[in-house]
């Protein structure tokens, strides 16, 4: 069984137009391909991460192979089992693509080797046949995969006894070959750590790269928790003397403190208090639901026809400061008479 990182496991960006869906019976070939010229040197998430940007940059749907892998042995979905692919003219129907994370004349690893080895024996059971073994030059007159995957692939793709690797991600810096924390912990109300999500995730991104922390991001820093997070954070860690696991690149109160100079706090939104009924203003009421309409007028900037107060007994001041909240809003308007109802009471309390 193979282990495949999911695109928003990943975080892939929506396609721009769903790519066309092919059935796996249509699929007879799988074809290797590899980055290029250059050797390729990021790890975990950011190697499909900075293929897809090209992609896009391209005008295409978004990642043009169907899955990419990296040195690691790690699989990443790109179009998948079930998309069509972007990678070789005249055969992204019949042709199921990996990329393997390699350029120029960079040896791909025997872990890269043996998991998309795996894939095209999972390709062959999920189609039912012997897939073709393909070289994206076979279809298309490029260089591409290069000399050693070409070898490789016209050799029968030989794989040894290798299985490819399980784990996401990458390894942390350092040298010390561990994958990136995947523990949470939370402090003020708000969780830290590996798919930890909101503003408060991206507040911390921003203060690493703000710090010199942020070299592991190729895109961001975004609202969910990546191991690119992790990795940054471990090296903030480490920059104040951390080591060990004190620096797996999981925030502590003290290195959270640290960064942002406060450790934020979860902000509850007050519930809208229900609305008393139009019967409770205008001329000649009085009562404590119209003290609190002008305390939170006030508090809104729209208490500036008070003299004093505002209090319980209905005056033209809460009639204009009323009217004026409604004017600045547009759902509001068109019937801005000064008295509310219960769509400016929610409004004004929301």
């Amino acid at each position: 069984m193979i282990t495949i990182i999911p695109r928003d496991t990943w975080g892939a960006s929506p396609w721009e137009g769903t790519p066309n869906t092919v059935p796996l019976a249509s699929r007879t070939e799988f074809y290797v391909h590899y980055d290029g010229a250059h050797q390729i040197t990021r790890t975990g998430y950011a190697v499909p991460r900075a293929i897809e940007a090209v992609h896009i940059r391209q005008k295409w749907a978004g990642i043009g192979y169907n899955f990419v892998v990296d040195q690691a042995g790690t699989i990443y979905e790109g179009r998948g089992w079930t998309l069509q692919g972007a990678h070789c003219p005249g055969h992204n129907v019949s042709g199921l693509s990996v990329q393997i994370a390699i350029g120029g004349d960079q040896e791909p690893s025997a872990a890269a080797l043996a998991a998309c080895r795996a894939l095209y024996e999972e390709a062959c059971r999920r189609t039912g046949r012997a897939l073709a073994k393909r070289g994206h030059k076979d279809g298309f007159a490029t260089d591409c995969p290069g000399p050693k995957l070409y070898a490789w692939v016209k050799a029968g793709m030989p794989a040894g006894g290798y299985r490819p690797a399980p784990n996401p991600g990458g390894s942390l810096p350092g040298g010390t070959g561990a994958q990136p924390s995947r523990k949470q912990v939370t402090f003020g109300g708000l969780t830290y750590g590996y798919g930890a999500k909101g503003d408060h995730v991206t507040r911390v991104g921003q203060a690493l790269v703000k710090a010199g922390f942020g070299t592991h991001y190729t895109s961001g820093p975004g609202p969910v928790w990546t191991d690119a997070d992790t990795k940054n954070y471990a090296a903030f860690q480490r920059s104040l003397g951390y080591s060990g696991t004190a620096a797996d690149g999981v925030p502590g109160e003290a290195s959270l403190k640290k960064l942002l100079g406060t450790i934020p706090t979860k902000v509850t939104a007050k519930p809208v208090p229900p609305f008393p009924g139009r019967d409770k203003f205008g001329p000649g009421e009085s009562n404590a639901h119209i003290t609190l309409l002008g305390q939170q007028l006030v508090r809104k900037g729209y208490g500036k026809h008070y003299t004093s107060g505002p209090g319980p007994r209905w005056s033209d001041a809460d009639r204009q400061n009323v009217a004026e909240f409604q004017r600045a809003h547009t759902e509001l308007a068109k019937a801005a008479d000064g008295l509310p109802g219960p769509q400016t009471w929610k409004i004004l309390f929301s």
